[in-house]
């Protein structure tokens, strides 16, 4: 299995740079990182590949030399290494393998395997030991939760973080509260009870746990009181998100990958429940439902005045056309990456609570909790395009504060230095 995706390694000279705050401090010669991810680094629309995706090209430009071993599942991640590659001293990926209920529930016995033989992926086991056999690095970061926690035996002698970014079971608890369907209420009470017993020790022994939110920090400490938990938000890329108006419109903007169910939640809720309402109200109002995957079910709500667009290759156009951003996500954890951007590109938000979790307030960030509240605040908003302008600039303003890749590079930064030290 190695030898299949083996091809995929190239080696790519890092370029050295500085941060001015941090890097100085931090020697040329200690920064050799082993990154152990669930997933490639791109495409940036998958939610949890933003983050690689951006936190590493940001380390790259201050010297870091980082070795990326990477579970691969879908069949263009190997034709997409040359978006990234130049950003890591080496790449592999390997497939993703299955698991099934009964392993999970097999797991549970014997939470950390002690050989490669006993580990859901004897080849990325392999993988490991051959790279910390061949190189010396100076931290091992772990991207993911489930996939990658079981590799805790192969790192623990080096300064190590693991990165899930949010809470599962409190994910599924969201889920739970927000499901009728007696059968599948019961399939989602199953996988939360194994969820956090996995959660009550599958962090065990890591030198930090780094998620996205408070939120998602106190849910881990819920179950396990002990954990050395860190919040390091997501950040905006700047440059690529600048804010730039279209013609004035009422346009109503909702983004998301909707492969991921809270995103499809959301958009029908909207489009079936919301939409119809403020369009009563603002006759020329206009929903776009924008991003990878729409379901037969969110297609079928298109119409000559609901626009479901599917991927595209550029957000900036449907935020440039844009009055409002609207958050309606019912379930999910973690911080919510079109929220950001939203306020990144300089537009007004009207959010559920749950859609603005983890980000700082903003007079730009209304909330809603009621499709009624939603249709309110819209409609409002659209009255005043004086009000929308200096709502979306606070918002551009709590982004260029504290929500840059540069920001959240400083963080890493912070943290690697600190793992470090405590080792010496």
């Amino acid at each position: 299995m190695i030898g299949a995706l083996s091809k995929s390694v190239v080696q790519r000279p890092c370029t050295v740079g500085s941060n001015p705050t941090l890097s100085a401090t931090f020697p040329l010669m200690s920064r050799r990182i082993l990154l152990i991810s669930r997933c490639p680094p791109y495409p940036l629309h998958f939610g949890d590949r933003l983050i690689i995706g951006n936190l590493f090209p940001q380390l790259a430009k201050r010297g870091y030399q980082t070795d990326l071993l990477a579970f691969s599942d879908r069949p263009t991640d190997l034709a997409d290494i040359p978006h990234y590659r130049e950003h890591f001293r080496s790449v592999m990926l390997l497939p993703e393998p299955p698991r099934t209920a009964l392993d999970y529930a097999a797991r549970l016995r014997r939470m950390f395997p002690q050989r490669a033989e006993q580990a859901w992926s004897a080849p990325m086991w392999q993988a490991i030991e051959a790279r910390l056999h061949q190189e010396r690095y100076d931290i091992v970061h772990l991207f993911g939760g489930v996939q990658v926690y079981e590799y805790r035996q192969l790192v623990q002698r080096l300064p190590n973080l693991i990165v899930p970014y949010e809470s599962y079971s409190l994910f599924l608890q969201r889920q739970l509260a927000q499901t009728r369907a007696v059968r599948q209420k019961l399939v989602l009470w199953l996988r939360l009870s194994v969820a956090r017993r996995y959660e009550q020790r599958m962090f065990e022994g890591f030198g930090a746990v780094v998620v996205l939110t408070e939120t998602d920090a106190a849910a881990l400490r819920t179950l396990a009181p002990k954990l050395p938990l860190q919040v390091i938000p997501n950040g905006v890329d700047l440059a690529r998100f600048v804010p730039k108006r279209s013609a004035e419109s009422a346009s109503l903007l909702f983004v998301g990958n909707y492969e991921y169910a809270p995103n499809v939640d959301a958009a029908l809720w909207l489009a079936r429940e919301v939409f119809p309402l403020i369009k009563a109200r603002v006759p020329q109002a206009e929903l776009w439902i924008v991003g990878n995957a729409p379901p037969p079910e969110l297609c079928a709500c298109a119409a000559a005045d609901l626009h479901v667009t599917g991927h595209v290759p550029d957000l900036q156009p449907y935020y440039a056309r844009a009055a409002l951003f609207l958050a309606p996500l019912r379930f999910g954890a973690g911080i919510k990456n079109k929220v950001l951007e939203a306020m990144g590109m300089a537009l007004p938000v009207i959010a559920t609570p749950l859609s603005a979790d983890g980000i700082a307030p903003s007079e730009g960030i209304r909330i809603a909790t009621s499709a009624g509240e939603f249709v309110e605040q819209a409609c409002a908003l659209l009255a005043d395009s004086a009000l929308r302008v200096r709502l979306g600039a606070a918002n551009r303003a709590v982004i260029e504060a504290r929500y840059t890749w540069s920001a959240v590079a400083d963080a890493y930064e912070s943290l690697y230095m600190q793992l470090s030290r405590s080792r010496h």
